[in-house]
């Protein structure tokens, strides 16, 4: 007769969970994750002004309404790990799946204190009426999400998590299994190239006098970024975990972008006179901050400033990418597509960019994994968001 298997016990009597309270505390949770990387050669830290931004619900709209907890935990003393939970609003409304998400997960190699961090989330979430707990978002689609579980031999990218190998084993003892995955590709320009039999497709179905690109123009930026989430909130309705920008948050994304985009990080298409696709692409501000150890004071401000300025940054990251869906599966909608990532390739290529990513994209998305590999893209990262029934 089999035994019924006994829980692992962990050792939590040195173990303190404390909230984040005062600017002090806050601070310490941004800077936590230096330690944990400490030695890692693909770790960047990122800019402790920007996750101050991030954290702060009077300078982020994506939080200001909905409530959220941040939390350190401390062994004997000092600081082992730190978690977020939040109560997302927008995505309750959106989903109604009960859901609450928890992110900024980083803990050292010990699973009592990933325990304790992951069990101190979860019973807030529960207190908050939340009947699953999800994540990592950090903190929402929108933003930073899931957990690394393979392509930990390279750096993130701009507004990419980065992770430690064993994070996944981490949740996967306490009960958290696989909600979905989302991938990253990698994409050299030089190599990239639209295939001669997609080629004659694209050039016939954009010979459509209907259909006209162009670029970002700077003197309507706000309005070209209006217009560009207007596209995104209609292409990516159906999509996993979709929750659209506001107008607010809109406001916030056109003045943080502002200034790092050039006119060919932005094309957009129209069809019928009419807003139908984009593709916004960043450059890799990781690459040009590698060194700053997160902060700007008191001279790296002005080194960011001059790398951008006069320095080719290498390394650029194609986020957001979207056709409208009343062209989803039209052959108009799938040139589209092809034409915009190979504009923007055409674009870096001749500034100096030598090697690109494209993320995220759900696992479920295959028209996009196709195509990404019909362009020459490379899976190279996978990202993971867990769950667990409360």
């Amino acid at each position: 007769m089999n035994k019924p298997a006994i829980a692992p016990a962990y050792d939590n009597t040195a173990i303190d969970i404390r909230p984040v309270q005062s600017p002090a505390d806050r601070k310490a949770f941004i800077r936590l994750s230096a330690g944990i990387y400490k030695g890692d050669p693909n770790f960047i830290a990122p800019l402790e002004f920007e996750i101050g931004a991030r954290l702060d619900p009077n300078k982020n709209p994506a939080i200001k309404n909905s409530p959220h907890k941040l939390w350190i935990a401390y062994k004997n003393g000092a600081p082992a790990g730190r978690i977020s939970a939040i109560v997302n609003k927008a995505h309750l409304e959106r989903h109604q799946d009960g859901a609450g998400h928890f992110g900024f997960f980083e803990c050292i190699d010990d699973q009592a204190v990933a325990k304790a961090l992951l069990d101190t989330a979860g019973g807030w979430l529960k207190s908050q009426g939340m009947q699953k707990i999800a994540g990592p978002f950090s903190f929402s689609v929108n933003e930073e999400i899931g957990m690394l579980v393979d392509g930990f031999d390279t750096p993130p990218y701009i507004m990419m998590p980065h992770g430690k190998p064993y994070y996944p084993g981490m949740l996967e003892a306490f009960g958290y299994t696989k909600a979905i995955d989302v991938f990253a590709f990698c994409y050299l320009p030089e190599d990239g190239f639209i295939p001669d039999k997609r080629l004659r497709f694209i050039e016939k179905a954009l010979s459509n006098p209907k259909v006209s690109f162009r670029t970002l123009n700077m003197a309507e930026f706000k309005r070209d970024i209006q217009r560009v989430v207007d596209i995104f909130n209609d292409a990516w309705f159906d999509n996993w975990g979709f929750v659209p920008f506001t107008s607010e948050q809109v406001e916030h994304m056109a003045n943080e972008l502002r200034p790092i985009l050039s006119p060919y990080n932005v094309v957009i298409c129209e069809y019928d006179g009419e807003p139908a696709a984009f593709g916004l692409v960043l450059p890799d501000i990781n690459h040009a901050i590698r060194d700053f150890g997160g902060k700007l004071l008191p001279f790296n401000w002005a080194k960011l400033i001059w790398r951008l300025k006069f320095r080719t940054i290498p390394r650029a990251r194609m986020p957001l990418m979207g056709v409208v869906r009343k062209l989803h599966r039209r052959p108009v909608g799938t040139a589209l597509a092809y034409k915009i990532i190979d504009m923007v390739r055409t674009a870096n290529l001749e500034r100096g960019v030598t090697h690109s990513e494209l993320s995220w994209i759900l696992e479920s998305n295959e028209s996009m994994v196709s195509m990404l590999e019909d362009l020459g893209g490379k899976r190279y990262k996978t990202y993971r968001i867990y769950e667990k029934a409360l």
